[in-house]
């Protein structure tokens, strides 16, 4: 069994709600070879330094997710994708105690297929996932602007994307309006949403 870390014990204590769901996920992961850490204030088990699964507390229910689950085979069917723009990472909800015990042995096994991942040096391809549609609101202003469209093309396809999702998840033109004008000097200047 590898060494619990301190920093989550206090996360652990932190979230009341899920302390003992979250306890059980990681007495399976620190069975395994995967060293715990804190990464993004979150529990982080990694394998040679490469980030694996992150366990999580929600309101609804506790998690663990891989952090490269689309690669994984699923044959207990209890990998989900945390949001319609996910791509990479899957997630195994959970909300009892009983299904975390019931589901020990696929954990493990998943946990077994990401080391294999790791160890093979897989990676996901980003670069063939489909592309995001780009707001009219946006797509407008890139149309007006040869700067903006050159300035946001030169971007990195993460700081792209990063935009777009912000971009679209206003309901409203007048919010996704809004949106573009305030961000458009960062992009402007070479820059991501959190640079």
């Amino acid at each position: 069994m590898n060494p619990p870390n301190p920093k989550v014990d206090g996360y652990i204590r932190k979230n009341k709600k899920w302390q003992a769901h979250l306890q059980a996920l990681r007495s399976i992961l620190l069975d395994t070879p995967l060293i715990e850490e804190i990464k993004w204030r979150v529990p982080c088990y990694t394998f040679e330094s490469n980030n694996v699964a992150l366990l999580g507390a929600l309101k609804d229910n506790c998690v663990i997710t891989f952090v490269k689950g689309a690669l994984l085979k699923d044959p207990a069917r209890i990998l989900v994708k945390p949001g319609e723009n996910t791509r990479s990472a899957r997630m195994i909800r959970f909300t009892d105690v009983e299904q975390i015990h019931l589901h020990q042995s696929d954990i493990k096994a998943y946990v077994a297929q990401a080391i294999k991942l790791e160890k093979a040096g897989r990676k996901f391809d980003f670069q063939n996932s489909p592309p995001m549609a780009i707001p009219p609101e946006f797509q407008s202003k890139l149309d007006q602007l040869p700067a903006l469209k050159t300035a946001f093309f030169t971007l990195t396809p993460g700081r792209q994307r990063a935009y777009l999702l912000h971009f679209s998840t206003a309901k409203q033109s007048k919010t996704r309006t809004a949106r573009v004008e305030k961000w458009m000097p960062q992009i402007l200047d070479n820059k991501g949403l959190d640079d």
